[in-house]
């Protein structure tokens, strides 16, 4: 297993180095308008808190219900087009943005975004998954989700260092424009055959999978319906969502909690926050990945159980950081949730592709973010909003850790029942 055939090749991992790139843009186009929040509040738009919310819900919803159109392709056209059309799309959307008069205009350009990363982002992972194999698939995540926390502290942190300087239009300008080389280089990858790396991994079918049945030639409803049916798929999507809403709200509104109720200065607030994300979540990310590989020597549901249990300790720190008043306190409290929060990126993401067909993954990425966002940040950041409106940030910000403990609850419990189903096949053939 460790011989030279057994490595990756050059080509395979430049595939993977253009793909975390591309994450790396995806997610700084998505969260550089968290860093201009409290310009757009200011002449000439004046958003409410609400109305700041409702952007981030925007793209969301078109980005949730245009991902199961892009996961059917994804499953059934050439991979490496269609990634590099929704690049190029999500860029021109975003630089779209900086051109708004009016807040009906930039809330059409942000869900625009929404298209063109619905393309990428239920394709890109079951890309990977065919260009490695199954038990480097938790370290290979880990690469590619390391994008996530640096291209989100990479918006924060431009945006906010050229709102300052030169304006909030001009930050989505410089955050949309490289998307076209982007494009160029997306479009040039190598599609490798579905399912190819599973052959002959460990002689086994993915736990999701139908024998002998492959959903190109059974049809989308077929497809989805595996999916619906797949129980192990469906807990993981399910406590998916609870983390994305409590991480959805958290990553627009922490900017803004910093400097309304904490009192941190607005340049400061978003370099802050954009430093302990890029730490904390190239090192949770990193860590997880790891710990998910690892953990399969002994468990197969060793993704989800690194998932659940550091969810679960996530949920101490992120109340101490939303409700201590000391700097020093509520910081640690901060960095030590984000850590946390971040360690199941690569697992979680790891365990949706490897519990379905290799025919389906495209698809099933597609279903758990129309999932994740419908139920997660969906509502989320403009609930945040409205409370935030009625009473204030701080209050608003109280609901969090309730969402993070379910999330953990949610993915400890599949892991366990896993084990236990996994444990009677045995029993009932002996």
């Amino acid at each position: 297993m460790n011989s030279e055939a057994d490595r990756p090749s050059r080509g395979v991992l430049a595939a993977l180095a253009v793909l975390t790139l591309i994450n790396l843009f995806n997610y700084l186009d998505r969260y550089v308008v968290s860093a201009l929040a409290e310009s757009l509040k200011g002449p000439p738009l004046g958003l409410r808190d609400a109305e700041l919310g409702g952007l981030m819900t925007g793209f969301v919803i078109v980005y949730m219900l245009t991902s199961p159109l892009f996961g059917s392709m994804g499953d059934r056209s050439a991979r490496p087009r269609l990634i590099a059309i929704g690049v190029a799309i999500w860029s021109l959307a975003t630089v779209l943005g900086g051109l708004a008069q009016s807040y009906p205009a930039l809330f059409a350009a942000r869900a625009m975004v929404g298209v063109g990363e619905a393309a990428y982002g239920t394709i890109a992972p079951a890309l990977l998954a065919d260009y490695f194999p199954k038990r480097m698939r938790g370290r290979v995540f880990a690469v590619f989700f390391s994008a996530i926390p640096i291209g989100s502290a990479a918006g924060y942190v431009l945006g906010g260092f050229v709102d300052q300087h030169y304006g909030w239009r001009a930050a989505f300008f410089v955050a949309g424009a490289p998307g076209l080389l982007l494009s160029f280089l997306a479009a040039r990858l190598v599609d490798p055959p579905r399912g190819g790396q599973d052959q002959g991994e460990d002689g086994e079918e993915p736990e999701g999978a139908t024998p002998g049945l492959h959903p190109p030639v059974r049809g989308i409803v077929a497809a989805y319906r595996d999916l619906f049916r797949n129980a192990p798929y469906r807990l993981t999507v399910l406590g998916y969502a609870a983390y994305t809403f409590a991480l959805g709200a958290l990553a627009f509104w922490m900017p803004s909690f910093l400097e309304r109720v904490r009192g941190v200065p607005k340049g400061e607030a978003t370099v802050v926050f954009g430093s302990i994300v890029v730490v904390t979540g190239f090192v949770g990310t990193f860590v997880g990945g790891w710990l998910g590989d690892f953990g399969l020597r002994w468990t197969k549901q060793s993704y989800l159980w690194v998932s659940g249990v550091a969810t679960l300790l996530a949920v101490p720190a992120a109340i101490v950081a939303f409700t201590a008043a000391s700097r020093p306190v509520y910081l640690t409290g901060v960095v030590a949730a984000e850590l946390l929060l971040f360690v199941s990126t690569g697992p979680v993401n790891s365990a949706i592709v490897s519990v379905v067909a290799p025919e389906e993954r495209a698809t099933a990425v597609a279903l758990s973010i129309l999932t994740i966002h419908l139920l997660g940040d969906v509502p989320s950041p403009p609930l945040i909003g409205a409370i935030s409106d009625r009473t204030s940030l701080g209050s608003a910000f109280r609901i969090l850790p309730l969402a993070i403990g379910i999330a953990g609850s949610i993915w400890i419990w599949a892991a366990w029942k896993g084990g236990r189903a996994i444990r009677r096949v045995p029993a009932a053939a002996g």
